[in-house]
Order: C-alpha cells, then structure tokens, then sequence
C-alpha cells in the first residue's frame, strides 16, 4: 500500500427535500450568487422555482448564467468568469449534473485569476486560490459534487482536460434522489456506466496489499450493477436511485483512491471521443473500457488482476477455466451488462468510423504516454480504438 493523506471536505446533505435547505447553506458564504445551470430542465421539474424560492428566503441576491452543455465548453466558463468580476460575485451555485458542476470549477478558478484559464489545464500555471462552490446535484454520474476535479472542453482544436485541485472541491453538495426521477434512461444508464469507470480506473492497479480499497471498489461497482437496471425501469423507485447517487459520489470522492495508484488511461481516451463527436461521457466509457481490458489482458502481469475483477465483481467461477479465460469471462459479462441497460459497447454502435482513429490517438498522448495499470502510447491507443470499433 501507497502512502497516502486524504482529506474531502464537501458536506454532504443527502435525502429527500434537501434541495430546500440551499438558501441557509449559501448563506455561509455569500449573499450574492452566480446560479449556474444548464437548460430548461430544472424549470421543466419545479426544482428551479424551489431553489430560487429557498435562496429569496435567505436573502441571496442572484445572478443566471444558464447554457452548459454536456462536455462543458471553454467559451461558457470565460463568459461565467466575466459575468463575476462585473458584478462582484464570488460564489456559484452549481445546479445540474457533472457538466454544470465541472463548468462551475472552472469559473471558481478563474474569478481571482489574471491569466488565461486553459494554463492550469495545460500545467502552465497554478491557481493560489478559487472562489467557493455550492451544488445541487442532478444526475449521478461523474461524482463531481464531491471531487477535485474539472474536465472542460476547448472549442479551439475540440481538447478535453481535465484539472485537479482541493481548492475547487464544493463546499457542499446536495443529494436528493427524488431530483433524479425525472432523467430519460439513456441519461441514467450513462451515469451508471460513468459511476462504475471512476471505481474501475482506480480498481486496475499495480499496487499491492490494497485489500480494503479493492473490496470497497468491488462492492461499489456490484451495487451499481444491481441497482442501475431498477432505477431505469422504475423511475420513481428511490431506494435504487438513492443507492446509485451515493455510488457515484464515493466512486470519485478519492476514497477509493487511498493507498493506491490507479490508471485513467480509458478516460483519456474516452475526452478524445467525446470531445470530437460530443458522446455523453458515459456512453464513450461504455465503448472503451471493455476494449481496453481486453488490450490490457494481453500482458501476462495484468491478467491476475482482471481475473480478479471477473470473480469477484461478475461472480465467474474461478474454476471455470484458465485466469485468462475468466477474465475475458468477466469482460463479456460487462459488456452484456452495459448492452443490458441500452449502452453502445461498440463505436460502429453510434455510427463513429476509423476516420479519426490516428488524430485521436496523437491527441490522446501529445503530452506522453497515458495510464499507470496499462501504459498507453499511440500505437495501443490505435490499438484500443480498434478493437473498439
């Protein structure tokens, strides 16, 4: 096991009607606000009217900056940045999923920042401070709520990057199931997918005696896999939604992560698809991960850990037939399961060809090679892509 330090400092305010409990949250902060959001639907569900009656209630003056698409854009966060300085705030409410949240971040880091906002994606610069964040989550997904991390899109050259840092983790979070009943399927079986990537990114790793973590890891993906196919179905069910929000919180809020180092190599290659093509993130994870175990499977050293991951995580029985065998076992049963809740599993399953394989590959790894379990150059990022295709 890795030393380690791990502290998150996001208060978590979870259950039904916590959404009404904004205003007295906010108010430990600021009394004048940046709501952020991204379209018209949390005014569709009441939940806009609520959030702003709470807010009015603890006398928070706000300002709107609607507009965040999935894969958040560059040009959104510059705008949010500018609309802070003008009007002197410095607080953002983030209401939405792992987009508005991320978009949120990123203004936080740029409000007291002279310099261009890429710089701390692209390491040329380090934030010293950034403005607090608040959020009420509405799809479980990236677990941004809770973690360190903003990943936002370049429109200039379509880059995806993703930024680390404690000083942008949420001051707190609210998780009310009951928000997420209104998500189409699609949106829900993406979060699923995207929930179980962060555990798996940590779960593929080189570091021994990290028994705790890998069950905890383990536990976290099962509990997903058991309850994503409910909470599809049943909309309103909200003891399954319940069990998947707080899933994908702790899959991302560095819990899992303590004591070892995970790979993220799938993730890379994931912001190359969805940067080019716009895919929900979910969905590209859906079409990478299992492509990459299966590149992974071919060095001997990472055999014993997917086989590991195929008994324990798919229930293969571990006599079934050799380590290698059971662990691409345990890679079909994911892929089934994925397929299970209506995911693509394939690029040829949303219409993307080879066209752009070489240019997502070079991009993937411009900056070096990728992931720490498998290490990644353009050749296996060819690799990957292909067998995903």
């Amino acid at each position: 096991m890795e030393n380690f330090m791990f502290q998150n400092t996001t208060k978590i305010i979870f259950g039904k009607g916590t959404q009404k409990l904004v205003g007295e949250e906010v108010r430990n902060f600021s009394n004048r606000i940046l709501l952020h959001y991204g379209g018209g639907s949390i005014k569709k569900t009441g939940l806009y009217d609520e959030v702003i009656k709470s807010l009015k209630e603890a006398h928070i003056e706000v300002v709107e900056l609607p507009g965040v698409k999935p894969n958040p854009r560059l040009g959104l966060v510059a705008e949010g940045i500018k609309i802070c300085r003008n009007e002197g705030i410095n607080f953002i409410l983030a209401v939405g999923g792992g987009s508005v949240i991320d978009s949120a971040k990123a203004i936080a880091l740029g409000i007291n920042f002279n310099g261009k906002i890429w710089d701390f994606f692209t390491g040329k610069a380090k934030p010293e401070k950034a403005a607090p964040v608040g959020v009420i989550l509405t799809i479980p997904a990236a677990g941004s709520e809770s973690s360190n991390v903003t990943v936002i899109t370049n429109e200039d050259g379509l880059i995806k990057k993703g930024f680390h840092s404690d000083l942008i983790r949420p001051k707190f979070a609210i998780l009310n199931p009951e928000i997420t009943f209104s998500l189409p399927e699609f949106q829900a079986a993406c979060g699923a997918c995207d929930a179980m990537a962060h555990v798996m990114e940590r779960y593929f790793t080189h570091t021994e005696n990290v028994d705790l973590t890998d069950r905890l890891c383990e536990a976290t993906i099962k509990t997903v896999i058991e309850n994503a196919p409910i909470s599809i179905k049943k909309t309103n069910d909200y003891n399954s939604r319940a069990e998947i929000m707080w899933a994908s919180t702790i899959a991302h809020n560095d819990i899992l992560s303590t004591g070892r180092i995970g790979d993220w190599g799938s993730h890379k290659i994931g912001h190359e698809i969805s940067a080019i093509y716009d895919t929900a993130h979910g969905a590209s994870l859906a079409i990478v991960f299992p492509a990459w175990m299966k590149h992974a499977l071919k060095d001997r050293e990472n055999v014993f850990k997917l086989y590991q991951y195929a008994v324990r995580v798919f229930d293969v029985d571990p006599l079934f037939a050799s380590k290698k065998d059971i662990a691409l076992e345990g890679i079909r049963r994911l892929q089934q399961f994925l397929k299970g809740i209506n995911l693509p599993t394939t690029l040829d399953d949303i219409n993307i060809s080879d066209d752009m394989f070489e240019k997502m590959a070079e991009k993937c790894v411009q900056f070096g090679p990728v992931g720490k379990f498998k290490r990644l150059f353009k050749e296996d990022v060819l690799a990957i892509l292909r067998l995903a295709g």
